[in-house]
């Protein structure tokens, strides 16, 4: 549970004027329990996955890999996006220390540099706003999906 991450959010959000609303709600655990208690449609969730790529034995790369909530993860595409070899999902201790997040709660926004953000084109071209949690199970964000592409920048990749 991170009231410091969904804090950053909301300075980074303001500091860059966009559209956006937060909400709070009762914690939700399932993609599908999030969109009913936002009033929004799954495909509008932005699942966050928490990656470990591995190249070699010795070299890692972790990506923060974001696709419509509606969506499955395709670790073959993830592994091609990232030039690795294998993907695994983090632990959740690799997860905590890379978001100040539990899994589940994290937002599609990196703030640690050696977190790699790749988002899905379907997640980012599908509607006008996305949602997700944010940085805590019972507050979420919704946000213009240009202003959250504009902000984050994000390295656009098929992950699904």
């Amino acid at each position: 549970m991170s009231q410091a991450v969904f804090e950053k959010l909301v300075a980074l959000f303001d500091a860059e004027q966009a559209r956006y609303r937060v909400m709070t709600h009762a914690p939700v655990r399932t993609s599908e329990e999030a969109a009913s208690v936002r009033g929004t449609t799954l495909s509008q969730g932005a699942r966050a996955m928490v990656c470990r790529v591995k190249h070699s034995s010795k070299q890692r790369t972790y990506v923060l890999a974001v696709l419509p909530a509606n969506r499955q993860l395709d670790f073959v595409k993830v592994a091609a996006a990232v030039g690795g070899k294998k993907v695994s999902l983090a632990t959740p201790e690799e997860a905590q220390a890379l978001t100040d997040c539990e899994m589940g709660a994290v937002p599609p926004v990196s703030f640690h540099p050696e977190l790699l953000l790749i988002v899905d084109p379907g997640l980012a071209s599908r509607h006008d706003e996305i949602s997700f949690n944010a940085g805590l199970r019972e507050r979420s964000i919704i946000i213009a999906t240009e202003d959250y592409l504009r902000i984050v920048a994000p390295r656009l990749e098929t992950v699904v």
